[in-house]
Formats: structure tokens, sequence, C-alpha cells
């Protein structure tokens, strides 16, 4: 039942399958320790970076056990350094890169500080750029996620849409406002524009089609009721061979539909909802806490016993009612304290990033401001097509000195004479609202006021990193509230709240819909691997998470008919999806890249290194051998293009924030290294006192090579244990995290090349 949640997802992960042994399941960062040859033959063992910050997620401040053993020694000698380093996040990949790196304090005992000195340049010349690449899920989980607050965005809204419930089949039709009907040339159907569903209006008997799977249904009104179709009207077999009656054509006349497996069809004109479950509710106690999971239903539904509360997730909102008859109130931020005592083992603890007060909520909000970027050459980059149905008509935006394109499908701004265009999470600026467009990185101000309440709030999350009138680039990045993850009551939520009414045009021939998103209608689900929402709806329409619409050009002629996706930008939830609001047709990730399709030669998107600089290939030339070290057990590679690194098995060794190496045994025994040996250090009388902080470390020389005994000013042994022994839990948790993300990408792609694999007697074809 969950699996739907990560198969948009498996398209990416099988085109990014890796070149591994079919047993083996790294974690996604090829896993730490890491060890590489230095220019001088030397061995250089890296430890897994320890958080001490991560500052608005874009400097990381880290320490790290480092391992050198040079050419021709037999024996390791053992320091730590602190490094500071900007970061790149791939959060699709769950990938951070450090660049920039700087190695601001170390501490290698008996080591003169010259040869320090040489120690620390060979590291650096020795660690490539590619290498320098972690897991997202270790940065996260070494953050004190108390520290970080809720991240609330005013102006939301959370009214419960109209829910409907049914214990048998049944599927909910959504027309996005009143039933908008479009002619079909050369015969005498009309069909609806505005749903996501293949609706028709016979107008000669006044009858409306329904197509539900490989049957029909019927009847006399859009709003119903409907029942099985006899015989469809012949004007079925005349439709436009034009390619946008595909999957209409390839289900006539369709299966004869007996009465007993007809589905209850709900009819609404505005965004609404469905509880489906499979028969009267089924319990499952919650371990450790009074909830009982409704395990019968695809939605995320818990009850406060069998007969209490009911409790409903719905784009990231929580709903209460008495039961499942309503009425319904929302409960986000009432929720018993038995939703925060969820097991994570449960099959539904992705629930958990959508309850105040988890660490998985918290992490949400951190990932939510993660910016994503693009650096964008102003020169080449063509802009989109601007199409107006008529003549452009610009609003009021209240509360702000700007004014929005109506009657278009892009977004268009206009603040005081100029006109400014977001599309694919990129600025264009031009002197008339139809152009010429060019690049822009001068966004004006009062662009960044703009309020949930309308339709071009979303645009707000994109902003100008980096802006040269003189340079040919322009960088630009976003954040998850330009895809619809919104942060609201400390959790991420999907939209705004708002509806925002779709623009219909009869100027021309055909019906002109341009849809707005929308945040119910599509049983949305916050995917925590991802940071964003995804739509599984089967109960929704037969093109699941999309809406249907009519893009008419009117400087062309062509009408096209076509999924196109709710959130703002490409086809996030739609399996595949031409979308007519872009022009871009693109397969989902559980949420396209807003820059995903626009070219790597005009947009390079911030994490294409996460694309190739995560592993090394043995098929490339390179050569592998194991290294056993009384720390850990290394795989070292050797290959044409240098020392490089895969995984490592045990990494058991820490560095304690007064500069000294620390290795911790199976029982939890902390040993020191001093003076080439390791002597036993007592744990500390609470293992969960809090270290005194950065504040109260001492204070060193910003010069790399620092050798030589601690200050006075070194924290004390209780608070460096304390340090140590939640950093090992951090770097426990986070490498459990990283292996299975890891796992879940390599069966994700197995379980796409198995997909693809024919199918014996089916003649070659693909399923």
């Amino acid at each position: 039942m969950r699996s739907c949640k990560l198969a948009g997802a498996a398209l990416l992960l099988a085109v990014l399958a890796w070149p591994l042994a079919a047993q083996d399941a790294p974690p996604v960062d090829g896993g730490w320790p890491r060890t590489f040859t230095t220019a001088s033959d030397g061995e250089m063992t890296l430890f897994a970076p320890q958080v001490a910050a991560w500052e608005n997620q874009e400097r990381l401040v880290a320490f790290c056990a480092v391992s050198y053993l040079p050419a021709g020694a037999t024996e390791r000698r053992l320091g730590t350094i602190k490094i500071h380093a900007a970061t790149e996040v791939s959060l699709e990949e769950r990938l951070v890169r450090m660049t920039n790196l700087q190695i601001v304090e170390s501490n290698f005992p008996g080591l003169p500080k010259d040869q320090v000195r040489g120690l620390l340049a060979e590291l650096m010349a020795s660690y490539a750029d590619t290498a320098r690449v972690i897991a997202l899920d270790r940065l996260l989980a070494a953050i004190d996620k108390s520290q970080l607050g809720p991240g609330n965005l005013d102006g939301v809204k959370a009214e419960p849409p109209p829910l409907y419930v049914s214990t048998r089949p049944a599927v909910l039709v959504i027309f996005d406002g009143a039933p908008v009907w479009s002619p079909i040339k050369d015969n005498d159907l009309k069909f609806a524009v505005n749903t996501n569903w293949d609706c028709f209006a016979h107008a000669p008997t006044q009858t409306f089609y329904l197509r539900w799977e490989d049957s029909w249904l019927q009847a006399p009104d859009a709003g119903g009721p409907w029942s099985p179709a006899g015989t469809l009207p012949g004007s079925f077999d005349k439709l436009p061979d034009d390619g946008n009656w595909n999957e209409v054509a390839a289900h006539l006349p369709g299966r004869a539909l007996p009465a007993a497996e007809a589905p209850a069809v709900f009819v609404s004109t505005v965004p609404a909802e469905l509880l489906l479950l499979e028969g009267e509710p089924e319990y499952e106690a919650v371990a450790g806490t009074r909830l009982f999971w409704v395990r019968n239903t695809e939605s995320d539904v818990f009850r406060l016993g069998t007969d209490g509360t009911v409790y409903l997730l719905l784009s990231g909102r929580w709903f209460s009612a008495p039961d499942f008859t309503g009425p319904w109130t929302f409960a986000t931020p009432d929720l018993p304290e038995d939703f925060r005592n969820i097991p994570r083992e449960h099959e539904r603890s992705d629930v958990l990033a959508c309850v105040p007060g988890t660490d998985e909520a918290a992490e949400a909000v951190l990932l939510a401001g993660i910016p994503q970027t693009a650096r964008v050459n102003k020169a080449e980059l063509k802009p989109p097509e601007v199409v107006y149905a008529g003549d452009p008509e610009f609003t009021p935006i209240e509360g702000t000195s700007c004014r929005q394109a109506t009657n278009t499908d892009k977004d268009i701004l206009r603040v005081g004479d100029l006109y400014y265009m977001c599309f694919q999470g990129v600025w264009f600026m031009s002197r008339t609202p139809t152009g010429p467009w060019e690049v822009t990185g001068d966004v004006p101000a009062a662009v960044y006021e703009i309020p949930p309440s309308s339709e071009c709030h979303h645009v707000t999350y994109v902003v100008v990193e980096h802006y040269d009138p003189a340079d040919v680039y322009v960088t630009f990045s976003y954040t998850s509230g330009y895809t619809g993850v919104i942060i609201a009551w400390g959790v991420p939520v999907y939209g705004t709240g708002w509806y925002y009414p779709p623009f219909v045009y009869w100027g021309y021939p055909y019906p002109v819909y341009y849809p707005r998103w929308v945040t119910y209608g599509y049983a949305v689900r916050y995917n925590p691997w991802t940071g964003i929402y995804a739509a599984s709806a089967r109960i929704y329409g037969p093109y699941g998470g999309a809406r249907y619409g009519v893009a008419y050009n009117p400087r062309t002629g062509t009408c096209v008919r076509g999924a196109v996706a709710y959130g703002p930008y490409g086809a996030a939830g739609a399996a595949a999806a031409w979308n007519p609001r872009t022009g871009a047709y693109a397969a989902t990730r559980q949420g396209a890249n807003a820059y995903g399709s626009w070219g790597e030669s005009y947009v390079q998107r911030g994490d294409n290194w996460a694309h190739t600089a995560r592993y090394t290939d043995a098929a490339a030339g390179q050569t592998k051998r194991v290294t056993r070290t009384d720390e850990a057990t290394v795989v070292n590679t050797r290959g044409p293009q240098g020392g490089g690194f895969i995984g490592a098995k045990g990494d058991d060794v820490y560095a304690g924030h007064d500069g000294s190496v620390y290795k911790r045994d199976e029982n939890g025994n902390w040993s020191k290294y001093s003076d080439g040996g390791w002597t036993d250090t007592e744990k500390p009388a609470r293992a969960g006192e809090r270290a005194k902080g950065e504040a109260d470390r001492p204070s060193r020389d910003a010069v790399a090579p620092q050798a030589g005994k601690a200050s006075s000013g070194t924290p004390s042994a209780a608070s460096t244990l304390g340090q140590l022994e939640r950093d090992s839990a951090a770097r426990s948790q986070g490498a459990r995290r990283a292996d299975q993300y890891g796992r879940q990408r390599k069966q994700a792609a197995t379980s796409s090349r198995e997909a693809a694999r024919p199918r014996s007697g089916s003649g070659g074809r693909r399923r």
C-alpha cells in the first residue's frame, strides 16, 4: 500500500543505479571512514565529520579524526582537524557537497608544526573536490533540532475541505469550478476541460459519460447519479485522431460493468477529499500509545481508542471528528501527546513529520529551508513563449504595489513600469507585457511581499543568489515553498489552503482553461526522504494527481488537451505530463526539479555533482585494495585520476573538541589516544551532559597547522565525553539512515530493471 510513495522516485533512481556488486547495499554517500593515497604515497584516513554547526544549511563547522601513515612507515599518527566549508545540497539524492573547505584548527600531538603543515597540505591536495560528499542524513542526525524554530508562515489556512467517506469502491470527480464544456471538432460530444477525468456530454441524448478504468458510467447530469453505461454513442468512434484522445480510444467500447461492481461517484466543484475504506474500519493498536491505526485505507487515519476521536491527515494538516461522519475540525495544534510517540518503525511513521514537536517535523522545517540552486547563462537561455487570452489584463495584489497577469498561464507581475516573469525558477524582465524577455538578477523587493492569499505567492521563494550585470551568468535558488511545501504550525503542509479560481476564456473556438494549483483534491502525502509532497491518488481520476486542461494558442491555432500538474511548475505527482502551464514535459521524481527541463547548456543545476561524485568505478580502470588498521577497515582506490575512496566499515574513532582523539569500543567504553597509544577514559557521570558549546572552546590560531597541547580553556573531561556520546549517537543514527536510503535506492533501481525486463510469453512487450 505504501509502495506508491516511492514509485516516482524509482524513475530517477533507476537512471542513477550504481556500478556495485549485487550483494552490496552501501550508504548513499559510500560510507566512512575514507582512505586515500597522498602524493607522497602515504595513506590518509578521514573519519566521519562530527557536526558542530550547520548555519542556515549553507555553512558547515565540523571536527574530524585523522589517521596518517607515511610511506614506508609502520606507525600511524592520529590527530584531529576542525573544518569550515560551504555546502551544496541535493535533496533528491540526500547528499551534501562540501565546497571551499578550509582546515581552521588541527592537533597532531608529538608532530612538529612544519610536519603538520606538510601533512595537512597533502590532505587538501589529495582529498579531491568530487570526493567531498556526505550523506544529508549524517548532518541531520547531528543537528540539535531543539534549537530550530517552527518557521511558520502567517496567512496559511486550514479550513477542512469537503470530505466524502465510503466503505465501498468509490471515486471523487472534482471539477475546478462549474464544469467547463469544450466542443470537439466535427463531433456532437463535448468534454469537460476542468477535471482530470474523461468526462463527456452528449447533446443529442442529454447524457453524460464518465470513464472509470476500463469501463464507462452514465448520468442524466454531471453531478450524477452515475450508473453503468450501456452502448456508447457512435460519436465516441469519431473522436479526432490527433493524440488528444489516445487514452479514451484505448478503452472503447469498454468492459461491460455489472451494477454490483459500479463505484460510488462523488462529485464536487471545489477541491475536496475522499476517505476510502475497504469495508468497515479495521483497527490496529499503535505500540506505546492509546492510538489505533485504521489499516484498511490508503489515507493516514488514526483513532484515540476504537470509539474515540478520529484523526485524518490531509495535505499535512490534521483534522478530527467524533466519528467518520464528521463534522471535521482543524486539529494540528491540539494533537494528543500520543502522536509524538508513534514508533519510527510503524508503517505510517511518515506522519511524524506532520506532528508538531517531533524531530521529524523539525527536520522537515530544516529541509524546507535548504536552497536548490541553478546557474543560468542569461545570453543563451531563451524565455518561454508568453500568450495572453485577449489583451493583457493585470489586477492588483492586495497589500503590495504589484499587479498580476490574470489571462495567461505564466507567472507575470507588473511592478511600476516593468514586467517580471518567474518561470521554472528563473526570473525574466521586460518593458512590455508581451516581451521581449531577458533573464534578470534585479527583482523588486515588492515581489517578496506577496501574501499567501495570492496565487503568485509561490514566486516569493525564488531568489537571486548572485548577480553581476557584467557577468553572463546569474545564480538563482528556490526553497520548498516554490514547490508548494509551506511551513505552518511547525510542520510542512501542502499549499497555502487558499483556493485560487482558474482562468477561463471563451474568446476562441475552444475555451482556454488555466488552472491554478490547489491545496486539496489529490491525496498528497509528504515524503520525508525527498522533503516533497506527491500525489497517490488512484481514486482521484485516471490521471492521478494531475488535472486535465486545454491550452489553446491563438498564434498557432493549436489546441492541446493534456495533464497539468497541480503545483506551480513541472509535473509534481503526475506519472508523466505535458504541462500547458509551463510547456514542459516531465517525468515525476516525487516533484520534478524546477530547473530540470531546461537543458544543461543553459542552466547548470547546483547539484549536478551529485550524479557523478559519489562512487568510484572499478570498470573505469581503477583498482581497489582493502586496508585494515587498528581503527577500522577501509577500502582504498587508485586510478588514472589519482587516489579516491569508497565505503568503509567500522567508524569508531572520534575527534574531541578538546583536540584529542578518542575511540569507543563495542561496550561503549572510551579510550583516549596519547603518546602513541590508547588509555582508558572515565565515562561522564551523565552521558547526556551538554557540552559547553563553541563559545567555551579554546581559542586557537586560525592557521591550519596547529600543534601542541590544549590550552587552559580546554573543555572538561565530562564535557568532552558528553560531546562524544552525542556525536557517537548521531553518527550511528546518521549511518543507519544513510545505509537505509542506499538500500532503498538500490532496491528501487533493481525493481525498475525488473519492470523493464520482457515477460515470458509477452512477445517482448514490457510491463
